[in-house]
């Protein structure tokens, strides 16, 4: 690496006005470290590395020295590659590279970024972004520190993992990083300005609008206008078909968060009751107030006769909600409605005020401890180039093996070995596509958690089990806790060695099962600890021919609805340090030692799991990740598409839900729903399938009732038919959905796609409710009960084609799409190019030796067919295929360029093209059994067809 120095340290020394220390400037082969006396910020030394042309690293600490200590997400081998130069100018360091500029003011020590045209891509706030703090550790050398940048005018934010609330643009937001069952946390945010900043920090962190919410007794509360007491007037009824009559008080705060706060309610019958909240509200500060909500139960919430809140979420596992509602100086009508259901129900609503002046310009992050300071900041000309920079930091995102891209079954869960025998043997007699099933926990004796053993009367041959389900050419996963009964001999082992949280030990901590078993989770930062977690998994399972792997509860979730502070005392110490510098990470270490165990124990085997938590550079351990234990109702459906986009934009690739909603209201429960509850639980599924065959993995997954296809609706009925329907679509689609997985890996891209990233239209950045599917197909979920009509945005393009009828519409407007209830508006737009394969019913049953090439006209475009071993890792050594097909509208001519890539086990020497040409004088129906246009054979070497022959 050539490095250019221009050094002028005496002139810098005794310029005045500045706040450097002598000796102030250090060169690196890595970049510059920056020392200051009296930096405002509280900044002592401040470091700046190029690590590419597009990616810097800055780091900054109030002490006189960094301690150093190994990143978890960045990636071990990460190699410094940049050529850059440096000068300093008056009270300005400049540090380039070929594609962007970093210019440091050494007065203040802030940092704005520029690319080659000048133009700033982000500065850091004006005066001076950080601040330090010491953190609230036993860890003497952690601090907490923020870091604050300038918004740039009109930009959008997103990524951050997956949250709940349903937001898709976190500008002018409040979001909370902390790992939760349900929130996975990716401290990695993307903007519309061409860059991302990783965050590179594993404790509870707060982005955007940092300031915590404050209790709504910060506000005005009373009970009636003409009333001088202070608080809402509360009625506790345990009669909730009479909420009017009960325990009166009045509260100034609504804070049931967590388990230790329940001891606050007054007594009353929380299983059959309600509790009611009235009065009015009154604002210090004037504008647009944003609602925090923490909720389980039913919930609803009006101000002045407006509903802005009516939903349910299940008791034992609260969401997360917020609203808005601009606060005038008069006072505002209040009412919250509550039915919590049980005994353990949580309700918390807290607020944040309207920013004033400055602050409103501002975002950042602020962290609860680390050892310093740590950012990268990433530049990219398009979305995709910037996901490239964030996995050039934190590891390419592997590829899947093929099953995995099939229709996955699960429930909650199957009980014997014969229920899941017989869920298989359904699905190939009823010819129903399947590529895997999914055994769910409690396969194990009651006693025996951890224990990784099948419990022999439920499942008395689970090697023969396996066997069976491989012979129906389907794929098992289990589903594995890091959670230990005391008392079990793996429990007994790890203990012995230190390797075991031991508070919930020490606090003799029952669970929820049959009377309750005091357990605790191993310590996953703990390599030797990791090891034996997967020795065990590996004696008890993956011998046996287990083929993935379920990684459940990897918040941790040690103690269910525990507050914050209780869950850092139960997994502290870490093997790393405290548990509130780590409290974000377990679960990327947790996946690092299953990947890594098994790449050794069988290194032609490609992984795969599903874990309930995630972490930034948890792709590199060929891991996906599924949005937690959800409710099962359409506005819940509707919240994860915002998630699943984001955590897409986090440059997490692999994602998926719980179709059809995990966990169900009375009305959908035992013995079965009826009338209209089943008509809305058909439909609720229905119209998930449709959305969920459109995600990276497609998998069905809840508690009763039960979840197969055909003990949701008869066979006639056509919540079975379209069901049916969209399961058999997604494998028709392998040969495109294979090849964007491949594209994952070898071009860092991303299967589900929100719209800001593929098209310059400012109308899209705040669009959470449609997606590009690749690069061709645009999905638009219907999320409304008995709605047959979606209003659709067709973005600015060349144009768009109905999937289904091929009818042309413009782009540039928005159209109310038809959407009965068989059908999910799906659009293609114009220049795709969409490769369809054989009616199949598992991934393995036919190569990829035909395809139907359905060429949609208007606008150039290219595809480029994917293919490989599969199941191996031999795509490492370049092992694949790689078919680029293009499309000329000029020339209205096809190209297939010649194969590249070495030879793998799954080529077919010969591939028959039957090619379907769509345009918006010629429209044609998705008809697999129309007469093509064109018919050739492809052998490898480049072919070119004319279309208007």
């Amino acid at each position: 690496m050539k490095l250019f120095y221009f050094l002028l340290s005496g002139l810098v020394i005794f310029t005045s006005n500045l706040v450097l220390a002598n000796d102030h400037i250090t060169v690196t082969d890595k970049g510059l470290v920056i020392r200051f006396e009296a930096a405002p910020d509280g900044t002592k030394v401040l470091r700046l590395e190029a690590v590419t042309s597009e990616i810097f690293r800055v780091s900054a600490t109030s002490k006189s020295e960094f301690k150093e200590t190994n990143s978890l997400m960045v990636k071990e081998d990460l190699s410094y590659e940049a050529n850059w130069q440096h000068e300093i100018d008056a009270d300005t360091l400049r540090m380039w590279t070929d594609k962007v500029t970093a210019h440091v003011n050494l007065k203040t020590a802030e940092i704005l970024f520029k690319d080659p045209s000048g133009k700033i891509i982000l500065k850091e706030k004006t005066g001076g972004g950080r601040r330090f703090d010491s953190a609230s550790t036993e860890e003497n050398s952690y601090s907490s520190f923020s870091q604050h940048f300038q918004k740039n005018e009109a930009e959008g934010i997103y990524g951050l993992g997956q949250h709940q609330a349903g937001l898709f643009n976190y500008r002018d937001r409040h979001v909370d990083l902390t790992q939760y069952n349900g929130v996975a946390v990716v401290p990695f945010m993307i903007s519309t300005n061409q860059y991302g900043l990783l965050w590179d920090n594993n404790s509870i962190t707060k982005f955007g609008d940092t300031r915590i919410p404050e209790p709504i007794s910060k506000l005005t509360l009373q009970p009636g206008l003409e009333d001088d007491a202070k608080g809402l007037k509360a009625i506790y009824a345990s009669d909730r078909s009479n909420p009017t009559k009960g325990l009166e008080r009045l509260e100034s705060t609504i804070a049931y968060t967590d388990l230790p706060s329940l001891k606050n309610l007054p007594e009353f019958d929380q299983h059959r009751g309600a509790v009611t909240w009235t009065g009015y509200i009154t604002p210090e500060h004037v504008g647009i107030h944003t609602f925090k909500l923490i909720y389980s139960g039913y919930i609803k919430i009006t101000m002045n006769n407006q509903v802005l809140m009516d939903t349910w979420r299940e008791s034992w596992n609260p969401g997360f909600e917020e609203f808005d509602y601009d606060l005038s100086s008069t006072a505002t009508a209040v009412k919250i409605e509550w039915i919590p259901e049980s005994d353990q129900s949580f309700l918390d609503l807290s607020y944040l005020k309207p920013l004033e002046g400055k602050e409103e310009d501002l975002f950042g992050f602020a962290s609860e401890a680390g050892e310093y300071l740590d950012y990268y900041f990433i530049y990219g000309e398009e979305m995709d180039d910037v996901i490239s920079g964030y996995r050039t930091l934190t590891g390419k995102a592997k590829i899947m093996p093929k099953w995995v891209m099939g229709f996955w079954q699960s429930r909650e869960r199957y009980k014997t070995q014969e229920e899941l025998l017989e869920t298989v043997r359904n699905f190939r007699e009823k010819q129903i596509p399947l590529d895997n099933i999914v055994q769910d926990w409690s396969y194990w004796e009651e006693d025996a958690w951890g224990s990784h053993e099948f419990d022999k009367d439920r499942f008395p041959d689970p090697e023969a089990m396996i066997k069976e389900v491989h012979d129906l050419n389907a794929r098992i996963m289990i589903s594995v806790w890091p959670k230990f009964y005391e008392g079990i001999d793996n429990n007994r082992v790890m203990d012995e060695k230190g390797m075991l949280y031991r508070q919930n030990i020490v606090n003799q901590q029952k669970d929820w099962i049959g009377e309750g078993y005091v357990s605790t989770f191993y310590d996953a930062f703990n390599p030797a600890a990791r090891s034996m977690f997967w020795d065990q998994l590996n004696k008890r399972l993956f011998s046996i021919g287990i083929d993935a792997w379920w990684l459940d509860a990897t918040e941790p979730d040690i103690h269910s609805n525990a507050s914050i502070s209780q869950r850092k005392t139960l997994m502290d110490p870490t093997a790393l340090g405290s548990s509130t510098a780590f409290f974000n990470a377990y679960s990327l270490v947790n996946a690092k030692g299953i990947y890594e165990g098994q790449r050794k124990a069988a290194p032609d085997q490609r992984v795969f799991i599903l874990t309930r938590s995630a972490f930034a550079g948890i792709q590199r351990y060929s891991a996906a990740t599924w949005s937690g234990d959800i409710a099962s109702r359409f506005d819940e459906m509707e919240r994860q598409i915002a998630g699943g986009l984001n955590f897409s934009l986090s440059g997490l690739p692999y994602w998926t839900t719980d179709i059809g909603g995990f966990f169900v209201e009375d009305k959908y429960d035992r013995p079965h729903p009826e009338g209209d509850a089943l008509d809305e639980w058909r439909e609720l599924n229905t119209r998930w399938t449709q959305f969920g065959a459109f995600t990276p993995l497609f998998r069905a997954h809840g508690q009763y009732p039960h979840r197969e296809i055909y003990n949701i609706a008869p066979e006639e009925h056509p919540a079975y038919q379209s069901m049916l329907y969209y399961n058999k679509l997604r494998y028709r689609l392998m040969p495109y959905i294979y090849s964007i997985t491949g594209a994952v890996y070898h071009e860092d891209n991303t299967i589900m796609r929100p719209l800001v990233m593929d098209f310059k239209d400012p109308k899209v950045r705040d669009i959470g409710n449609q997606y590009m599917f690749g690069p061709s197909i645009m999905v638009t979920p219907v999320t409304v009960y008995q709605a047959n009509t979606k209003a659709v945005y067709l973005p600015k393009h060349a144009g768009w084609y109905d999937m289904y009828s091929g009818k042309f519409l413009e782009g540039e407007q928005t159209i109310t799409a038809e959407a009965p209830y068989e059908r999910m508006p799906l659009f293609i737009k114009a220049g795709a190019i969409i490769p369809f394969g054989s009616e199949i019913f598992h991934t393995a049953e036919r190569m990829q030796d035909e395809i139907l090439l359905f060429v949609y006209a208007g606008n150039d475009g290219e595809f480029c067919l994917y293919d490989d071993g599969h199941t191996d890792y031999a795509y490492e050594n370049g092992q694949f295929d790689k078919i680029l097909i293009s499309y000329s509208e000029q020339d209205k001519t096809l190209k297939i360029n010649e194969r590249v890539g070495k030879k793998h086990q799954n080529r077919v020497d010969k591939i028959d093209f039957k090619v379907i040409v769509i345009d918006r004088d010629k429209p044609k129906p998705l008809d697999f059994d129309q007469i093509p246009d064109f018919s050739f054979s492809y052998t490898g070497e480049a072919l070119s067809i004319k279309l208007n022959n």
